[in-house]
Formats: structure tokens, C-alpha cells, sequence
């Protein structure tokens, strides 16, 4: 018995990043939306064992992706078993489309289609407020991937409410191209570099004002985008504001970073070329420079 379950790629369209916390972690008020594009993971039943050793392995088509205790995905896997009592066995196989280093939460879509997987296998042994207790242990952003529409995260991230019906359909079903240079940004690093330069940072109150009104009101996404993560990257890598500048004079978009970088998107008309923007895109970042057009949720 095998099930496959989709793991999708998220965009920040509204990023404010509002404190540092006495944990280390950072306070935020986001606007998320999952994408059409992803990943998928395939998991199969494997034999009941015993002890925890094999118990749970996994596989990717992508190198660079570590299949160890490290990955989330067998991190989820445990944390299920634990939780739900389940003492059955599962061999994953992921194929890798989100890009590492990215911004994009592919790690964190993947521990959560591990328990989505996990759960189906074992005959729904899970709540969905086990599934929402247990996503939220394995990261900051991973209770989102389970709403599966646009959402606002606070906190840390693990505080998810969906967007209102009126402010999701302003943003579900638009034309996005996301784009990523050959690099990525390291996630530790990129906050890191938000306390040391210590001026980043946007009120919480001034952040859910400006959240308050564009949810309340009928203004299209574009005038909601922002992310206050961008001043510390764009000081190292200047690649990312060099083309997004670009892509602001001679295509009249209004590109941005994606979380934590590197990857970056921008909304399309409905009756946009996207041909020219990429060819911009790879004359400014290179051959290795990815662009996928797809939708939000």
C-alpha cells in the first residue's frame, strides 16, 4: 500500500519581521500562499519492525538533498509514530522540485506531507489538531502547509489563521513567476543579519494596521507586498536588487524577495509574456538562474 501526496512550494507575500523573542526566535505577521508548484512524496508501507532502526528511510531524486536523521521529512515520521502510537514502517521517495536555500519551504511542506502521508497509511490515526500539535513541534512555518490555502502566520509562525474569503479570492489563482539565483541564502544567517543591523525591524502594531487595511478593503495583492527581510540581504548579495530594479523599469512589475531568500517572484497580468522576463533573468543571473510561472492557491 503506497500513497502519493503533494508537497507545495509557498510564497511570503506580506513579510513584516517584528522583534527578536527572549527564545532566539523572531516575532512575525505574514500573508502566505501556497503555490501549484511543488514537490511530491511518495510513501509506501514497509514491514512492521520491532526496533526503530530502518524503520523509516527515504530516497530523493536530488543529490544535494540529505536522507539521514537530519531530513524533516523522518523527523515527522517519528514524531508521528511517537505521537499516535502507530508501529508501522514506511519508505519514502520524494522527487525534489523546490530549490534548497530558497525561501520557498520546501523543508518544512515536506515534514508536513510526511504526516499527511503517515496518517492516511495508518487509517487516520491522528487528529487534526495532533496533525496542527505535531506540525508546529517540527518548525516554525510547517503548521501553514496543512491550511492548504492563504493564510496569515504570527508568532513564530506556528499561529496560522486563513485569510477571509474576500481577501483570498484576491489573491488565489494569480500568475506568479518565481525565480532563484545558483545561490541560496542561509535562513540562521539572514535573521542573523536583521539583529546585528538592528533597524530592520516593523512595529507589530504598524504591521497589522497595514494588514488590517488591505484585508478590509479591495486592493489587488500588489499593494499589500512587502518584506522586511530584503535591507539585510540585498547588502550582500546585490545581485537581488540589481535585476529587481530591472524588473521594476522595463517589465512594470513589483518583484520581491520570498522569506528568507534567495528566491524571488513577481505577479504577472493575465496576459503577460513571461518569455521576456525570463531572458532578463538569465542575462542578469546566469544559465543556472531557475524561473517557474505558476499559480497561488
Amino acid at each position: 500500500m503506497s500513497v502519493t501526496v503533494f508537497s507545495p512550494a509557498k510564497i511570503n507575500l506580506f513579510l513584516a519581521i517584528t522583534g527578536r523573542r527572549a527564545d532566539g526566535f523572531h516575532d512575525l505577521v505574514s500573508v502566505v500562499a501556497p503555490l501549484e508548484f511543488g514537490d511530491e512524496l511518495v510513501a509506501e508501507v514497509g514491514e512492521r519492525r520491532t526496533e526503530d532502526a530502518g524503520r523509516f528511510t527515504l530516497k530523493c531524486d536530488a543529490a544535494d538533498v540529505p536522507v539521514d536523521e537530519t531530513n524533516l521529512i523522518l523527523k515527522a515520521a517519528k514524531l508521528f509514530a511517537r505521537t499516535t502510537g502507530w508501529t508501522g514502517a514506511a519508505h519514502f521517495r520524494l522527487t525534489k522540485r523546490i530549490p534548497m536555500g530558497a525561501g520557498l519551504g520546501g523543508g518544512s511542506s515536506n515534514a508536513v506531507a510526511a504526516l499527511r502521508a503517515l496518517n492516511q497509511l495508518s487509517g487516520g490515526r491522528a487528529s487534526d489538531a495532533q496533525l496542527e500539535a505535531m506540525a508546529a513541534q517540527l518548525g516554525s512555518d510547517c503548521v501553514l502547509f496543512l491550511r492548504d490555502a492563504p493564510a496569515v502566520m504570527r508568532g513564530r509562525g506556528e499561529r496560522v489563521e486563513n485569510l477571509s474569503a474576500a481577501a483570498a479570492a484576491r489573491v488565489r489563482g494569480r500568475r506568479v513567476l518565481v525565480f532563484k539565483p545558483s545561490f541560496g541564502i542561509a535562513t540562521p544567517w539572514a535573521y542573523g543579519r536583521m539583529v546585528a543591523r538592528g533597524g530592520d525591524y516593523l512595529p507589530a502594531a504598524e504591521a497589522e494596521a497595514r494588514l488590517a487595511a488591505w484585508s478590509a478593503g479591495g486592493a489587488p495583492v500588489e499593494e499589500l507586498l512587502l518584506n522586511n527581510m530584503e535591507p539585510a540581504a540585498f547588502e550582500k548579495y546585490l545581485a537581488l536588487p540589481v535585476l529587481l530594479a530591472r524588473l521594476r523599469e522595463e517589465f512594470g512589475l513589483a518583484p520581491h524577495m520570498s522569506g528568507s531568500g534567495s528566491a524571488c517572484f513577481a505577479l504577472l497580468r493575465d496576459d503577460q509574456a513571461t518569455a521576456p522576463i525570463v531572458e532578463r533573468i538569465r542575462a542578469a543571473w546566469g544559465p543556472p538562474a531557475s524561473a517557474i510561472e505558476t499559480r497561488l492557491r
